[in-house]
């Protein structure tokens, strides 16, 4: 006969991995932050959501957390990796290499921005001690969904997001202190505060110390050891050891388990081994810290909402402004630009997930009461939510700040008259490449782009390309399209590939029009809107594959190639009949040799 188990606990893990499995996915799906889909999931299926529902309707018991406390563990890992993987990011290169920006805007911000809050709250009635930390913790930003935000728009790289990612840095290590703060401030000790904060600053830097030299002597040898192995999962196992003791040996020295990853997270980050770890930890981080975010949302109250929805409004609206207007200030007095300086500002505006750790420790603690605690959370996922949306407004401002750059007078010049020529819209790689093969058969051609900057830099290298848009067709009449036999399009927009075909189409509906296509579904479809011939990537790569394969294999080349030829023509009527396109035309298109008009050079 089996053991019982604990049906509770299981149903509550059930809830915690289908949320990791299903939920997170359908929220990539809508292009949202995963770190936003987990809040939402820990808000409604958590004891304060639907979870309140179970007496009443007991279905909801397998699709909601019955007891916070189940999961407790998991949430006590996944802010133990946040820790770690703060720390990994905080090698001593990165903050010496950023140190102005790090130390002095980052500083700058999180010192500012608690006083402001702090002396806000103090001013609305709430005692010095718990504005402190309310005001320390809600001064921080969200890491995770900022760097997620500006990375997934190109942005890390601009002066905005590099003053973000020096802002960031410094408030992470701004965590520290702020967590030690909150640990003498809860506390029950009759000495001074004062007192408290030597003790204590003391007796971390004791502990600290011992696990640095301690880390600095074993963890080389440690992972030499195991990487002679050549182990993949005795890899991990190490570095999931070194995580977990580092942070048991900081607890029974007193301090938070948070704070010895941390410590380590910085002492692997000097390492040779960093890279190896990173990608070791990568699948645990990720489901750790969403099952992190989600243990978080379930602090979140929705009734908070509904008991005082004006107040709600107001303090989100208001942290975020201040924030905001905060940091501008200090990016302006940093001489950064006006519109680097507002991107930065909304986006660092939002409160961050560290607020749930230090302000849900300083409940625990009852240095925050429960009533506020739980109205912050819930300002601060509100504002979290909205980060995407103030990072697009970001980058509107910024669009219309930023004087548009004058055009190089060389990139006015019109293109060439010609006749019986090809036009090759876009000059990138692919562009290239197809240029210098039309070159080197002596066929005429005309190349543009509409990237002002690749133009300038190709005509500056001598190559003969112009600047203009494809689907103006003032600017398609210039390049010859009335006189043209066929234009190529090397682009991979969708849109515009669409938008220049039909105006090509418009103008010329006999020319010739072969376009790069993704895959084979978007090359059905741009046989379905007219292209004479579409030539997919993946299928391309797939054929060169094969044909080098075969070839390196020691079948004769003349075979290979004539075998490749008809497989490429078996796609292609398969991708035309998908479009469901009359193929008369096309394959006679195909089948002939474009009479293209000899170069005289």
């Amino acid at each position: 006969m089996s053991a019982p188990i604990n049906l509770e606990s299981y149903s509550d893990a059930l809830v915690v991995l289908g949320t990791a499995g299903v939920v997170v996915p359908l929220v990539r799906r809508l292009g949202l932050s995963p770190v936003l889909g987990y809040l939402a999931a820990g808000a409604i299926l958590g004891p304060l959501g639907l979870g309140s529902f179970i007496h009443t309707v007991p279905l909801l018991y397998w699709f909601t957390i019955v007891d916070a406390k189940n999961v407790a563990g998991i949430a006590d890992l996944g802010v133990v990796f946040l820790l770690f993987v703060i720390g990994m990011e905080l090698s001593y290169e990165r903050l010496k290499a950023m140190r102005y920006l790090v130390f002095g805007l980052g500083g700058l911000q999180v010192l500012l921005t608690t006083i402001a809050i702090g002396a806000a709250l103090m001013v609305a009635g709430i005692d010095a001690e718990p504005a402190a930390i309310l005001g320390a913790c809600l001064a921080l930003s969200s890491t995770a969904i900022v760097v997620e935000v500006l990375a997934g728009k190109g942005r890390l790289s601009t002066t905005s997001g590099r003053a973000s990612f020096a802002v960031l840095l410094a408030q992470d290590l701004a965590v520290v202190p702020i967590l030690v703060f909150i640990s003498i401030a809860g506390a029950d000790t009759s000495d001074s505060i004062g007192v408290s904060i030597l003790l204590a600053l003391a007796h971390a830097a004791v502990a600290i110390g011992g696990i640095v030299v301690i880390g600095r002597l074993l963890l080389r040898p440690l992972f030499r050891l195991v990487a002679a192995t050549g182990s993949r999962e005795l890899f991990i196992a190490a570095t999931l050891f070194v995580i977990v003791g580092t942070g048991l040996a900081a607890a029974v020295a007193g301090m938070s388990m948070a704070l010895g990853a941390f410590v380590a997270g910085l002492l692997i980050a000097e390492t040779e081994f960093r890279k190896a770890i990173e990608v070791a930890i990568g699948p645990s981080k990720g489901l750790l810290l969403g099952l992190f975010f989600f243990t978080i949302g379930m602090n979140i109250d929705f009734r908070e909402l509904a008991r005082e929805p004006l107040g709600l409004a107001a303090a989100v609206a208001g942290l975020i402004a201040l924030k905001a207007m905060l940091m501008i200030a200090l990016a302006r007095a940093f001489r950064l630009p006006w519109a680097a300086a507002i991107e930065t500002g909304l986006v660092l505006g939002p409160g961050g997930e560290f607020a749930f750790v230090g302000i849900g420790m300083a409940a625990a603690l009852g240095v925050v009461d429960a009533r506020m605690s739980s109205f912050t959370l819930a300002v601060t996922s509100l504002t979290m939510a909205l980060i995407p949306a103030l990072g697009a407004l970001a980058r509107r401002i910024a669009g219309r700040l930023q004087p548009p750059k004058p055009l190089d007078p060389e990139l006015t010049v019109a293109p060439r008259v010609a006749k019986g020529h090809a036009i090759v819209v876009g000059y990138g790689r692919v562009g290239r490449v197809l240029c210098a093969m039309l070159a080197r058969h002596n066929f005429s051609y005309v190349a543009v782009d509409k990237q002002a900057d690749a133009v300038a830099g190709r005509r500056g290298d001598g190559h003969e390309v112009y600047y203009g848009d494809a689907t103006d067709p003032v600017f398609l009449k210039a390049c010859g399209v009335m006189e043209a036999v066929a234009v190529v399009v090397t682009i991979a927009a969708r849109k515009e590939i669409d938008e220049i075909v039909a105006e090509v189409l418009r103008l010329r509906p006999d020319i010739v029009i072969v376009s790069r296509a993704r895959d084979a579904a978007h090359a059905s479809h741009l046989y379905s809107i007219g292209v004479t011939d579409a030539v997919p990537e993946t299928i391309e790569a797939s054929l060169q594959l094969s044909e080098a394969t075969l070839v390196g294999l020691g079948v004769p080349t003349g075979p290979v190639i004539a075998s490749i030829h008809d497989k490429r023509d078996e796609f292609r009527r398969q991708l035309r009949q998908a479009s469901g396109r009359d193929t008369t035309r096309s394959l006679r298109a195909t089948t002939r040799k474009p009479s293209l008009t000899k170069n005289d050079g």
